[in-house]
């Protein structure tokens, strides 16, 4: 007789990549098996990195009905959601907060699905059987990072103890422009010029830019756009999260997903923006530069997505955290909700204290910079 159970797995490659890629589709890039396979095969995911996968996966029967990406973690880098405080509060307390579970995409704070589910399978149940994998005496607390917001609602319906953070992006969307004209068209006069005065100024410096999408990603434009994103690492005196590996397998198994914007002095590619598309959505992510130009990272990282959604169809631009710039450009404030189940019953009440205080500061924050966006009033 069949019923729902759960398989932890520790590596990616342990479950049919078929079978998980009809459970999570193709609308967000960074749960595909392709893109979490490329990042454990390269080495950047793995125990001696400090993120030891243990994905969570459901069955019925010989069936994969239910996945979940969920690693252990003996650090906090290469998450976005901070929880540095937390850890140091409790490790001076006398407690061990690593390892830590948590169920995110390494290096990749993109909101997007975390938990896919056949139909017919009682997502009631199925959660219930899945928090019995971080109730560990093991592990000090479970994250939830960046999830959509239903599915937020979910796993707080189902355990009302989460605890929820919230944060802040900005997203462009698109409200019918047709093309960068009309997207200018609804910014107020001040903030139309000023966008087009940077965009002159970077052609200009005779830099050019030239979007390569898919199978017109060749390696030796990754090559160079590799180059260039470690430089941007090595200015802060370190080397980045993400390996060649890992960029060569993406083009290998998922160079669908890809959007690859150069800019160029003549013929001679001087900086790179790598992003990845899904059915509606450009996330931006990657950018690196060997030159020193004004106003460049503006265009190849900002304008040039919105050139290409506008083009494409894609109705939502995710150019990456962080980033109030981003607002007078036309990217809006999203608020986001993070989840966090703490063990600890005295570690638990002082985490929700600051959670408490920290939402109330970000709802001030975001009302705040809804009034900076610079959009024509009605």
């Amino acid at each position: 007789m069949h019923g729902l159970s759960m398989q932890s797995v520790s590596a990616i490659e342990a479950l049919p990549a078929e079978a998980w890629n009809a459970l999570v589709g193709d609308a967000y890039p960074f749960l595909r098996h392709e893109f979490l396979h490329a990042l454990e095969a390269s080495g950047a995911v793995c125990g001696r990195s400090g993120w030891e996968p243990c994905h969570l996966a459901l069955w019925w029967g010989d069936a994969l009905v239910g996945v979940m990406p969920c690693y252990h973690k003996y650090h906090s880098f290469g998450e976005y959601v901070f929880d540095w405080a937390w850890a140091d509060a409790w490790e001076r307390a006398g407690g061990h907060y690593y390892p830590k579970a948590l169920t995110a995409i390494p290096f990749t704070p993109a909101p997007g699905p975390r938990l896919a589910l056949a139909a017919g399978i009682d997502p009631v149940e199925a959660r219930e059987l899945l928090a019995s994998a971080w109730e560990d005496r093991e592990l000090s607390s479970w994250h939830l990072l960046f999830a959509e917001d239903e599915e937020v609602d979910a796993w707080r319906a189902a355990r009302p103890s989460l605890l929820e953070r919230h944060s802040v992006q900005f997203q462009w969307r698109d409200a019918g422009y047709g093309d960068f004209d009309g997207f200018l068209a609804v910014l107020t006069s001040k903030r139309r010029k000023e966008i087009r005065r940077e965009r002159r100024i970077v052609a200009d410096q005779g830099i050019r830019l030239r979007r390569l999408v898919g199978r017109d990603i060749d390696r030796e434009a990754l090559m160079h756009f590799y180059r260039c994103y470690q430089i941007t690492y090595l200015e802060r005196g370190r080397q980045g999260y993400l390996n060649l590996e890992f960029f060569e397998r993406l083009l290998a198994t998922m160079s669908d997903a890809l959007v690859l914007v150069q800019a160029c002095l003549g013929e001679r590619p001087v900086a790179a923006a790598l992003c990845l598309q899904g059915r509606d959505t450009l996330f931006g992510r990657y950018w690196g530069s060997e030159v020193e130009a004004d106003c460049l990272h503006f265009e190849a990282c900002y304008y040039q997505g919105i050139e290409h959604c506008l083009a494409h169809g894609l109705t939502c631009f995710d150019p990456g955290t962080q980033g109030e710039h981003k607002l007078v450009r036309g990217f809006a404030p999203r608020r986001l909700r993070s989840l966090h189940h703490i063990a600890d019953p005295h570690l638990h009440d002082a985490v929700a204290r600051f959670c408490d205080k920290e939402q109330r500061y970000v709802a001030a924050y975001h009302e705040r910079v809804i009034q900076a966006l610079p959009f024509k009033r009605a």
